[in-house]
C-alpha cells in the first residue's frame, strides 16, 4: 500500500477531526442537558428544562368552520392556563401537513411553548397530553404536534 505524503496525511486528518467535531457525541435521550455552544461563554448558565412545543391546526377535517382566535384562546384559558400557571408562549402561524389521506393541508395555526424544570417532566407529560387530547376532542382534530427538547432557561 503507498504511503501518504505528509500534506494529504494533514489534511485527511484535519478533516476527520472537523466531521468528527460537527457530529453530535449523543443523541439527547431522555432530554438530557443540552451541551454549551462553542465559544458562548454560557456553559452553565441556566437550570435544566425541558421545552415542550404544541401545534394547533385550525381546519376542521369534517369541513366545518375552522377554530377562531377567540375559540382558541378561550380554549388556552381553558385548559392550558390552569395546567400551566407559570406561563407559555403563544406563536400565531400558517402551517402544513400530510394527513392521514395523503392530501397536503395548509391552514392556520398555533404554536404554544411552554418551560418547565426537567425534574417536573413527568408530572408535566399527562397534563400536556390531557390538553392535546381536549383539543383534538373539542375541534375534531387528527393530531395536535408535540416536540420536546432539553434546553439551559435563566429568568
Amino acid at each position: 500500500m503507498p504511503t501518504m505524503k505528509p500534506r494529504v496525511r494533514l489534511a485527511a486528518v484535519g478533516a476527520a477531526f472537523a466531521l468528527a467535531a460537527a457530529t453530535p457525541v449523543a443523541a439527547y435521550a431522555a432530554l438530557d442537558d443540552p451541551p454549551a455552544a462553542a465559544g458562548s461563554g454560557a456553559a452553565g448558565r441556566g437550570a435544566p428544562y425541558v421545552e415542550t412545543r404544541l401545534f394547533f391546526g385550525t381546519e376542521r377535517p369534517d369541513g366545518g368552520p375552522p377554530v377562531t382566535e377567540k375559540q382558541f384562546l378561550a380554549f388556552v384559558d381553558r385548559q392550558i392556563t390552569p395546567r400551566f400557571p407559570a406561563g407559555l408562549t403563544i406563536h400565531d402561524g400558517r402551517g402544513q401537513w400530510r394527513d392521514r389521506n395523503g392530501t397536503i393541508e395548509r391552514e392556520r395555526s398555533y404554536e404554544v411553548v411552554l418551560l418547565y424544570p426537567k425534574s417536573e417532566a413527568g408530572a408535566q407529560d399527562p397534563r400536556i397530553e390531557r390538553v392535546r387530547t381536549a383539543y383534538e376532542r373539542q375541534y375534531a382534530q387528527e393530531s395536535v404536534a408535540r416536540a420536546d427538547a432539553p434546553a439551559r432557561v435563566d429568568f
